[in-house]
């Protein structure tokens, strides 16, 4: 049995069926982590969630902001804009089942037996394994719960930018959202840049990228991210691993075996 994680598919189903039959995966004895961001400026997004949703337990996911971004338009009312090519879902006659089971996923996964923990953009400095795990557990309740839309309605925003006790409401739950699945950039009070999203020698002056900032968490357990493409799959450091290759970008699509740390990617298919 052999667990694979792979970093944001974002609708490259072709890709994706590829690095598959690359590492020989037996849907009934291997699983996959998935890191989010499972649909959207990819070409075929209802064709990853078919696959995806057909593997059942043999796959854990957390969610990434274009995932949710697809939810804020279907339960929320948010119109899609210019670069999302998830109109193939919003279409399909399976889609409500397609929000249904993405709504009931978490945002972070750990497994200490694996010794290897998940979220789509990374962990805040000072969250510990514990704290992530209960944050994703209260947004998971929102979202499974009978205010979903509501929440969908009121996600997109980038204040507060930081976390703090006395927020409450909409306001804990962006910051958390954002936290989980947008961040990037952090600067040592806290505060998340929801600015810039390209390489690190053009960071702004104070801003650092969020995983220089960790220093004992997350503990024994290596974390695993995406979204941040223009890493190049590279943080300098051996327990937190960026497997945001860029495929959606025309680079690679990854994937890491988490019992043997063997990576194998595929090329994106050619435009």
């Amino acid at each position: 049995m052999a667990t694979y994680a792979i970093g944001d598919i974002q609708g490259c189903h072709t890709e994706f069926v590829r690095l598959l039959e690359e590492v020989s995966f037996d849907s009934t004895r291997d699983r996959l982590w998935l890191l989010g961001d499972l649909v959207n400026r990819g070409p075929d997004s209802l064709k990853v969630m078919d696959l995806v949703m057909s593997l059942e337990d043999r796959t854990i996911t957390v969610l990434g902001n274009h995932d949710l971004h697809f939810l804020a338009v279907h339960y929320g009312g948010h119109s899609p804009v210019a670069s999302d090519t998830f109109h193939d879902l919003l279409a399909a006659p399976n889609v409500d089942e397609v929000a249904d089971w993405l709504r009931r996923q978490r945002f972070f996964h750990a497994d200490a037996s694996l010794g290897y923990a998940m979220a789509h953009a990374g962990l805040p400095p000072g969250w510990s394994i514990e704290q992530a795990e209960a944050r994703s557990r209260e947004l998971m309740a929102v979202l499974q719960g009978n205010g979903y839309a509501d929440y969908f309605r009121a996600m997109y925003g980038n204040h507060p930018d930081r976390l703090s006790e006395d927020l409450a409401g909409m306001d804990r739950w962006r910051i958390l959202t954002n936290c989980f699945t947008r961040m990037r950039l952090v600067d040592r009070d806290g505060r998340l840049n929801f600015t810039h999203k390209g390489v690190l020698a053009e960071a702004p002056a104070g801003w650092f990228p969020w995983y220089e900032l960790i220093t004992d968490e997350p503990g024994e357990l290596r974390l695993l991210f995406g979204h941040w493409a223009a890493l190049e799959g590279e943080t300098g450091r051996a327990d937190i691993i960026a497997l945001d290759t860029g495929c959606v970008w025309g680079r690679d699509l990854t994937a890491l075996c988490l019992e043997t740390g063997e990576l194998t990617g595929v090329p994106a298919k050619p435009v």
